[in-house]
């Protein structure tokens, strides 16, 4: 640290970084959207971290904070804890660097970040169900063999690893007033907001940083409100990538000075913004990574001036991807799913048939069943999955069905 006054990382740090960790970390792309441009009424733009090695920004404050250690720390090894992409960032810097590394996951784990691992070379040992039984074990293993304990978040120079990001950002987006980051336990954010504001400083100028976090596992919200670190209980979300139940010591410090504003998002914004990516953008976006465009969609970010949002990273289970897909154009209002109670005689349906077609709804999915809870002997119920254009024509082709005397129930799950 150069200025004692200051709360983490300087700006000489930070700069004295980026030619480190451009030993491994790719330039990324700083896209321009124009959907995205008209919705928040600013030029927006998209620093594509998700087309970093890896597929995220963690290996930037991986390669940065073991950089750093000896060489007889390197020959003890190192150890982390994660659900994908500290550990594939862990790993890849630590074949970059010959060291030994060993990576505890949880049991389910999704299969690509676990074979990606363990093809960059790292030992992964499989542990629990949850992060926090890894994040023991890591520890454990650490005290017991003597190996380095790489932290995902909570370490100077780990944060400013991850604060070249917001170097290429100045430099990429000279004019940038407003960036929108997506917050875990605030690695990112907290070495961007520290890179940012220091540099902006220096030029006489002020920038706006926004955090982003998933509404289901939110502490850093709370924890401002409370004035301390506060830990909370997290519940399911998409965006496990960023499902940290508490703030890291340090990254709070620093962002509860130089964060102007922490929002969150629902499951289905963050599933909009997956879909947004895909087809407007053409990049592929693990949920973690698209919060911040999320919260764009979701009208929760008010910007001045050109903004960047932060794309943090693109490792997504394929499997994840088509049921988020599934579920973002449900949010969207373009696939619906209906539920009706049909008389059990021939014809009924080739008469819901004619109305999806008389409305323009293309059918996806039927099933025709008389063994539904609820049903009275003489009905069978009809379950039918169509496409639809948005919301208005949702509407219409329920409106078309109950003109037709039908009462179709949405089936919203």
């Amino acid at each position: 640290m150069t200025d004692t006054t200051l709360v983490g990382p300087s700006l000489a740090d930070f700069e004295a970084a980026r030619p480190v960790v451009a030993r491994v970390a790719r330039l990324t792309p700083m896209e321009t959207s124009r959907y995205l441009t008209d919705v928040l009424g600013q030029n927006v733009h998209l620093k594509c971290e998700n087309l970093q090695r890896t597929g995220s920004y963690k290996i930037r404050g991986a390669y940065n904070r073991m950089s750093q250690l000896t060489d007889e720390e390197k020959a003890r090894g190192v150890v982390a804890a994660s659900a994908g992409n500290h550990a594939q960032g862990v790993a890849f810097a630590a074949r970059e660097l010959g060291i030994a590394a060993t990576i505890f996951m949880p049991v389910g784990v999704a299969l690509p970040k676990l074979q990606a691992t363990r093809d960059y070379g790292a030992h992964v040992i499989l542990r629990g169900h949850t992060v926090a039984e890894p994040l023991q074990a890591a520890a454990e293993f650490a005290a017991e063999t003597g190996a380095i304990l790489i932290p995902p978040f909570d370490h100077v120079d780990v944060i400013t690893g991850q604060g070249t990001v917001g170097l290429e950002i100045a430099e990429q987006v000279p004019d940038v007033e407003t960036v929108i980051v997506p917050i875990g336990g605030g690695g990112l954010i907290s070495g961007v907001a520290g890179a940012l504001k220091q540099r902006a400083a220096r030029e006489g100028r002020s920038i706006r940083i926004i955090g982003v976090q998933a509404a289901n596992a939110a502490p850093y919200p709370l924890s401002i409100a409370a004035g301390e670190v506060t830990e909370i209980v997290i519940q399911p979300t998409i965006a496990d990538g960023i499902a940290v139940a508490k703030p890291g010591l340090l990254n709070f410090e620093i962002i509860k000075e130089l964060v102007d504003e922490i929002v969150t998002v629902t499951e289905d914004d963050i599933a909009r913004a997956l879909l947004v990516l895909l087809e407007r953008a053409k990049l592929v976006v693990e949920p973690a990574g698209a919060v911040s465009v999320a919260a764009i969609l979701a009208g929760k970010i008010t910007a001045s001036g050109p903004t960047v949002a932060i794309l943090s990273g693109g490792n997504i289970d394929p499997l994840l991807m088509q049921r988020v897909i599934s579920h973002g154009l449900a949010a969207s209002g373009r696939y619906l799913t209906l539920r009706i109670m049909l008389p059990d005689r021939p014809g009924q349906l080739a008469r819901i048939s004619e109305l999806l077609a008389e409305a323009h709804a293309n059918v996806i999915e039927v099933l025709h069943t008389r063994h539904g809870v609820g049903l009275q002997i003489s009905e069978v119920e009809l379950d039918v999955s169509v496409e639809t254009r948005g919301p208005e024509h949702r509407q219409q082709v329920v409106d078309v069905l109950r003109a037709a005397g039908y009462d179709p129930h949405i089936d919203t799950e």
